[in-house]
């Protein structure tokens, strides 16, 4: 990742592409922006950016569309800004490839620790993979498949250890409900949801310090789950 990461704005308000370009230019991001939804994907070929901020609302092609287009060649992160705030838009958006979404109008200060999250999870994956994830007092050994809270051995079955290691590998990253079901048991299970709520609540009980307000196994109210290490 360059030392001074490339941010494009997708969005046809003028006022958001202002204030963003402002708000990130003077935390030393480098900003392009573009109002149109082909506009920015020819910006995003022609000078690829580390992140992408798209806008689901556009005047040509709509941001589910964009979005699609853009995971047929690239894996750089894209965090979706809408004033869409039902469950069905962001888990459309997620299922497009979108890694993160947030509903206008938005915090500033929660909009940059989602990018500083994203842009760290993008450098990982452009690395050696991680076999060791560490969150807090809890680590996951991928290769050795044990996972320790505050150095001790934490047991966990088969099928937690997997929708763990699932959840950690894409740590920052919004999973909607069907795609974590899909991975870890299959299609025939996408609609099986209180199955996955049953499994989240085992794993909150064996590795949070309070399950019932979670720090790493976080929930999106009807989109799915993201796990999260910590700034």
């Amino acid at each position: 990742m360059n030392a001074q990461p490339h941010i494009l704005v997708i969005d046809d308000e003028n006022q958001i592409l202002r204030a963003l370009r402002n708000i990130l230019g003077a935390k030393h991001f480098r900003v392009s922006t573009a109002n149109r939804g082909e506009e920015g994907l020819a910006l995003a070929a022609a000078n690829p950016p580390d992140l992408i901020i798209l806008d689901l609302g556009l005047p040509d092609i709509d941001g589910f569309t964009v979005c699609s287009r853009l995971r047929e060649w690239t894996q750089t992160p894209i965090i979706v800004l809408s004033v869409r705030e039902g469950e069905r838009d962001k888990v459309r958006a997620l299922d497009q490839g979108a890694d993160d979404y947030l509903v206008k109008p938005f915090g500033i200060e929660e909009l940059l620790a989602r990018i500083r999250v994203a842009l760290r999870h993008s450098a990982q994956a452009q690395g050696s993979p991680e076999t060791v994830i560490t969150a807090g007092d809890i680590e996951i050994d991928l290769t050795s498949h044990i996972v320790t809270r505050g150095g001790i051995e934490v047991k966990l079955t088969a099928t937690e250890f997997k929708l763990l290691a699932f959840l950690a590998q894409n740590a920052g990253r919004v999973l909607t409900h069907q795609s974590i079901l899909n991975r870890v048991w299959g299609m025939e299970f996408i609609d099986n949801v209180e199955y996955l709520r049953v499994f989240m609540s085992q794993l909150r009980k064996k590795l949070e310090a309070d399950p019932r307000h979670p720090q790493h196994l976080i929930g999106e109210p009807g989109v799915g789950y993201r796990f999260t290490v910590g700034e």
